[in-house]
């Protein structure tokens, strides 16, 4: 592939004044193509202009286990979550190289800024998806405000643009993603390249808490 998806850029940005009929509260299956998924939860209440939650799920995972991760809390805060699905096992990056996943969530993204006003856009993701939030966030940072990372392994964009704010959390006893050389490592790193991170650790493994995920909410809102 090439273009904008190989490069890792995406191409849908926010309007002040979406042309079409917002999108009602509940949860909505994206048409995007006989192969392509991706679930929007939107909060209830009536429509108004609000912050977007990109979420990542790990290697496996679904949008479905994204939403149960982080659906309640930040819907609880007036926050629509689009949870994107990876064509293979995991997300593009690690599968080979950007291309199909970049393509698929631009799309999702544009079908959301059509009938969604924004007031804010953050990426998260857990283990391999906060990976992929690291790398797709810092190479659109002049689209995402923040990337919330839980449990990621690395940061590889590549590109970086803008500067978003960095919040990760880390288990000290993650056997699947060592904390000293993956969490530690990469806000020593993020820290030293001039992003505002906030770095957290938790006694545990390998694990989203609901803990981490309001903390990672409360960094991104206020």
């Amino acid at each position: 592939m090439t273009g904008p998806a190989a490069a890792g850029r995406l191409t849908a940005r926010p309007v002040a004044a979406p042309a079409a009929v917002p999108y009602p509260p509940g949860r909505h299956a994206l048409a995007l193509g006989p192969h392509d998924r991706a679930q929007l939860l939107v909060p209830a209440g009536p429509p108004r202009p609000r912050p977007l939650l990109v979420f990542f799920h790990g290697a496996g995972g679904t949008p479905e286990q994204s939403l149960a991760a982080v659906g309640d809390p930040a819907t609880a805060r007036d926050a629509l979550v689009l949870a994107p699905a990876s064509a293979a096992a995991t997300w593009d990056l690690l599968a080979g190289g950007l291309g199909r996943d970049v393509a698929v969530l631009d799309a999702a993204l544009q079908a959301v800024v059509a009938r969604q006003a924004l007031t804010s856009v953050a990426f998260g993701g857990f283990s391999d998806g906060a990976s992929y939030a690291l790398s797709l966030g810092l190479a659109n940072g002049d689209l995402v405000d923040a990337v919330l990372a839980l449990s990621p392994g690395f940061a590889a964009p590549p590109r970086l643009a803008g500067r978003p704010r960095v919040w990760i959390s880390h288990g000290t006893g993650d056997r699947v993603l060592p904390v000293d050389r993956c969490g530690r490592r990469l806000a020593r790193d993020l820290d030293a390249g001039g992003y505002e991170v906030t770095y957290t650790e938790f006694d545990g493994g390998h694990v989203v808490r609901p803990e981490d995920v309001a903390g990672a909410l409360t960094t991104w809102l206020g």
